[in-house]
C-alpha cells in the first residue's frame, strides 16, 4: 500500500489565462506562518489576522518580478483593539508583526470582523521595484476582512479588478494557510494606467465567478496540490499557463550590523541618551522578538 505524502509547502505558483486577459497567484504556507507567529504570544484573533496578512503579502508581493522588489502592507488605527498590522514580502522572504491592546481584544468575540478589530483606520500598500522606484497607495480600511480591504485597494488605487480568497487552519501551534489572487488585465495593460476599470467585463465576470467558487477548505486541503486547484477552477479554458514561483521562508533583515549603521547616524549626545545602565544601546526587533546589543 502506497503511503500518502502531504503536498503542503511554502510556495507560490503563478498562472495566467491568455484568452480571458487574466493572471493569478496561488500560495501555500506551512512552516512560515508558524515561525512568524511564534515570535510573540498573540491571542487567537490576532494570530488569524496576522496569518491573513502573510498570505496577502505573499500573493501581492509575488506580482513583482524584479530582483530586490519588496511589498509592504500596513494597516493602522488609533481607535481599535489592533493598533498596527505590518507584513512584508521581499524576494520570497516574509515577515509580519501586530501591535494590539490585550484588554480591548477581550470584547471582540471569537471570530471578529475587520471593523471590530480596527474600528476605523487606513490600509497602506507600498510597492518597491528594486530599481529605485516606489509606489504607495493609501485607502480607508474597509470590508469584512483584510482580503476585502485589499480588493478595495486594487480597485481604488490601481484600477485593477481583483479577487482574493484565503483559507487558514490552525492545528495547535501549527498553521496551514492558502490563498488565491486573480486579476483582470485587458489588452495586456501591465504597468499602464487603468482609468476605467471594467468591473462588468464578460471575461472578468467569468473568471471571477470561477475563482470565487474556491472554498476555504480546498485552499488548505493537503491532498490537493496548487496545480490541482487551478485545474479544478479553469479546466474548461483553452489554455492555462503555469509557472512555479519563489519558495517562501521567514525572513527578518535585523542584525547588529544593520542597527549599528542606523544608530551611528544619530549625534553622540543622542546615542548617550539611548544607553542603559550598563552603557549599552539595546535594540528590540518587533518582527523576530530578538534583542541586539550594539557595539557603538
Amino acid at each position: 500500500m502506497k503511503k500518502h505524502v502531504e503536498i503542503f509547502q511554502d510556495q507560490l505558483l503563478n498562472f495566467s489565462i491568455p484568452d480571458r486577459d487574466a493572471r493569478g497567484r496561488i500560495v501555500r504556507l506551512d512552516r512560515v506562518v508558524g515561525e512568524v507567529l511564534s515570535a510573540h504570544e498573540y491571542p487567537e484573533p490576532v494570530r488569524h489576522l496576522l496569518a491573513e496578512a502573510l498570505i496577502l503579502a505573499a500573493l501581492m508581493g509575488g506580482l513583482q518580478k524584479d530582483d530586490g522588489a519588496q511589498l509592504t502592507m500596513q494597516a493602522q488605527t488609533q481607535t481599535g483593539p489592533v493598533k498596527l498590522l505590518v507584513a512584508d514580502f521581499r524576494m520570497g522572504e516574509l515577515r509580519g508583526y501586530a501591535d494590539f491592546d490585550h484588554h480591548a481584544l477581550a470584547d471582540v468575540g471569537a471570530n471578529p470582523s475587520l471593523k471590530r478589530l480596527f474600528r476605523s483606520g487606513y490600509l497602506a500598500i507600498t510597492f518597491e521595484t528594486g530599481k529605485g522606484q516606489r509606489y504607495q497607495g493609501i485607502v480607508p480600511l474597509e470590508g469584512a476582512s483584510l482580503s476585502e480591504a485589499c480588493e478595495h485597494y486594487f480597485v481604488q488605487s490601481e484600477q485593477i479588478p481583483t479577487l482574493l480568497r484565503l483559507g487558514i487552519r490552525f492545528q495547535g501551534e501549527a498553521c496551514l494557510a492558502g490563498g488565491i489572487l486573480v486579476q483582470h488585465l485587458p489588452q495586456g495593460e501591465v504597468g499602464r494606467a487603468r482609468l476605467h476599470a471594467e468591473m462588468e467585463h464578460p471575461d472578468w465576470e467569468h473568471v471571477a465567478a470561477l475563482a470565487g467558487s474556491m472554498s476555504h477548505a480546498e485552499l488548505v486541503d493537503p491532498k490537493l496540490s496548487m496545480e490541482a486547484l487551478i485545474w479544478r477552477l479553469f479546466h474548461e479554458e483553452n489554455k492555462i499557463l503555469i509557472e512555479k514561483g519563489v519558495e517562501l521562508a521567514k525572513g527578518c533583515r535585523c542584525s547588529v550590523e544593520h542597527y549599528d549603521s542606523v544608530i551611528s547616524r544619530f549625534p553622540e549626545s543622542e546615542r548617550d541618551e539611548m544607553r542603559n545602565e550598563q552603557g549599552n544601546i539595546v535594540v528590540d526587533c518587533a518582527f523576530c522578538s530578538k534583542e541586539f546589543i550594539l557595539s557603538l
